[in-house]
């Protein structure tokens, strides 16, 4: 088992945990993250964004599998989470495609990638079937979770 391997086990281990201080330590200083909602963080977005979502987490749980070392560098893998969203109350099974880089023994890049509308059609039903699809929605979608991000943040300095 690699160390970039190791460090994804350690990774996802603290999120099944909902500890994203587990996680964050996985991460460089200067980490950059992007994912089809969260869109482009860095550095403490990065950090504040999993420390949000493991506060926020309603019946949560997550698998994850499938860790593949492309090289010294790099590393894919697989993870799925399985959760209540809190805005509608409704079943979320998220399958998600994580690709990862690495340096100095933490991650320095990692996106996420996974369909916004498949997303949309559970998190808000009958709705998100009929315009989950639409990029105007999508964005309404990006721009809460933006909003709902910075909001956390300016939370934690007071």
């Amino acid at each position: 088992m690699t160390t970039n391997t190791q460090l994804i086990e350690k990774f996802y281990t603290g999120f099944q945990q909902l500890d994203a201080t587990v996680m964050n330590s996985c991460y460089s200083e200067d980490i950059v993250f992007f994912d089809p909602v969260f869109g482009l963080l860095k550095g403490e977005e990065a950090r504040s964004m999993w420390q949000m979502l493991c506060k926020n987490a309603l019946r949560f749980s997550l698998t994850y599998d499938n860790i593949v070392p492309l090289d010294e560098e790099y590393c894919t893998c697989d993870w799925q989470a399985t959760y209540i969203f809190s805005a509608t109350g409704k079943l979320v099974v998220n399958k998600v495609k994580a690709n990862m880089r690495f340096a100095d023994g933490k991650i320095i890049e990692h996106s996420d990638a996974f369909s916004v509308h498949k997303w949309s059609k559970q998190a808000f039903g009958l709705m998100g079937t009929l315009i989950g699809w639409n990029s105007l929605f999508q964005n309404k979608i990006k721009n809460k979770a933006k909003r709902n991000l910075l909001q956390f943040m300016e939370a934690k300095k007071q």
